[in-house]
């Protein structure tokens, strides 16, 4: 299933976070937005996933998300964010049972399918054992891990990313990453490490205030010109000896 954005502003106040940013997922592709903070990639983001309204058209498929439900939009589009904090407590499996709202009528009960359904969810993320957990007592990587597990449960054809492993520990920045590249469907990601970013992404594009200034392949992207242009650091790239991929040493900020 395709993703299609094409001309995206959005604005706040007078300002201009989001300017005229056209960008496609291929079917199948995992596809990586990069750029320093404040440059606009989360807004875009939330633009295509209906928190924000912008100007431009996004299509998923046939679909256009921006006139679709939420309701319609959820069945086919799942969204991962970096903050996932409640003010009520819920078991782990409650939480992950959510991912099966959009599928369901009004006062309709969870049947054997959802439950089915969650529990494949949270054998995937290697959670099982905690379904009877209080989602409160989790750590930081466990509660990405349920809330992860929340999107599989939807069954979702196409997946957001919105910086979904800032705050986490290496090892679980590895598992979110891992787990979601086997899921062969589209992923658009916003994603903070360039080193994740070469080692996941199929395609890059690389924001500047407001802007995709560049987009390719990350060897065409991930460059010692583009990075000092885009994060005003001089650094040198190289190949990783181990796995062959692309490393980048950080020398010092402009």
């Amino acid at each position: 299933m395709e993703l299609n954005a094409r001309h995206l502003s959005v604005s706040f106040s007078d300002a201009d976070i989001v300017k005229d940013v056209s960008l496609k997922v291929k079917s199948k592709q995992f596809v990586g937005l990069i750029g320093p903070n404040g440059c606009g990639k989360s807004t875009l983001l939330k633009s295509i996933y209906k928190v924000i309204k912008p100007r431009g058209e996004v299509f998923l498929a046939d679909t256009d998300l921006i006139k679709s439900s939420p309701k319609e939009v959820s069945k086919k589009l799942g969204v991962v964010g970096q903050f996932n904090e409640l003010s009520f407590d819920f078991t782990v499996r409650e939480m992950v049972m959510m991912g099966r709202t959009p599928h369901k009528g009004l006062l309709e009960t969870d049947n054997d399918k959802d439950y089915s359904i969650v529990d494949e969810a949270l054998h995937k993320v290697n959670l099982a054992a905690y379904a009877s957990r209080s989602y409160n007592s989790l750590s930081g990587g466990e509660k990405q891990r349920v809330i992860l597990a929340r999107v599989l449960a939807q069954q979702p054809e196409f997946l957001i990313l919105d910086e979904p492993t800032n705050h986490l520990d290496i090892k679980y920045q590895l598992q979110i990453l891992n787990i979601v590249r086997k899921l062969n469907i589209g992923i658009l990601a916003a994603l903070h490490d360039l080193t994740l970013a070469a080692e996941y992404c199929d395609y890059l594009y690389m924001m500047k205030k407001g802007e995709v200034i560049a987009s390719g392949i990350p060897e065409e992207i991930l460059t010692k010109e583009l990075i000092g242009r885009v994060f005003d650091v001089n650094c040198e790239i190289y190949r990783n000896p181990v796995t062959g991929g692309l490393g980048i040493a950080y020398l010092e900020t402009y």
